[in-house]
């Protein structure tokens, strides 16, 4: 299937590794140039190398915290335009609810809601002006069944998650889609570090931890990131014009709901 966005510009923030960076190999794959981003240059450089060459798009880095206006500026240096941008980030750490104080809650916010607001307020008007664009942010399917260890994570998704659901409604009537993806868990760093954690916590090996992990998916395995990469790219298709405001669960058939 062509997708139609050969010779589209995306910034993906948060994207020079684990689901960020299949996100960003799966749309370069289909021809869009792309702006990878994250914090540690030599990741950031690598990906960009590795794209390129891979599938011959131009690839531009942009090291860098993107909840701050200094990254914005720098992602919009880089690709004044865009037609496609993923809104993602690293989540806070997992925190007992009692152990998390204010500051805390402060640097959540900024680091999931503020951040990718911002931005978001910079790129929608010239989207909607071109009439064609796709926005896509990373939170996550656990919402539906919080771990009280996640309050950080969950309180702040939540609220992004609420005022996206309000500018998708505006949005598509210029043909600009805002959708959500939510990650169960899948095989990245991120899993290995919350493995670690039950480690130290339970006094269990890294094998069983793992193995728990499976367990709690209805698949059985932890999701590969090119699965999740790939529904990004099609999220972002001309054939993906009448999907907006939608939450989109990639939780290997875990959820129990019907809706």
């Amino acid at each position: 299937m062509d997708l139609g966005v050969e010779g589209r510009r995306a910034i993906l923030l948060a994207s020079s590794r684990g689901l960020g960076r299949a996100c960003a190999e799966s749309i370069a794959r289909e021809g869009a140039h792309v702006v990878v981003n994250g914090r540690t240059e030599a990741d950031v450089h690598a990906a960009v190398a590795a794209i390129e060459s891979a599938h011959g798009v131009v690839a531009t880095a942009v090291v860098g915290d993107s909840t701050t206006t200094a990254i914005h500026d720098a992602l919009l240096d880089a690709c004044p335009e865009p037609d496609i941008v993923l809104l993602n980030g690293e989540g806070p750490p997992p925190t007992p609810f009692g152990q998390i104080d204010e500051d805390q809650w402060q640097a959540a916010v900024t680091q999931q809601l503020l951040g990718p607001l911002t931005f978001l307020q910079r790129v929608l008007p010239g989207m909607r002006e071109r009439r064609w664009g796709r926005i896509v942010a990373v939170s996550s399917a656990m919402v539906k069944s919080p771990n009280p260890l996640m309050s950080l994570s969950h309180g702040t998704r939540l609220g992004l998650a609420g005022v996206l659901k309000g500018l998708s409604k505006q949005a598509v009537a210029d043909n600009v889609t805002i959708n959500q993806l939510l990650p169960e868990r899948f095989d990245t760093d991120r899993q290995r570090q919350m493995a670690e954690l039950v480690m130290t916590l339970r006094d269990i090996s890294y094998e069983e931890a793992r193995a728990e992990q499976e367990a709690s998916i209805k698949a059985g395995r932890l999701g590969r990131a090119d699965e999740f990469g790939d529904t990004f790219a099609f999220l972002c298709s001309d054939q993906a014009g009448y999907l907006s405001g939608q939450s989109i669960q990639l939780d290997g058939g875990s959820y129990e709901g019907l809706f």
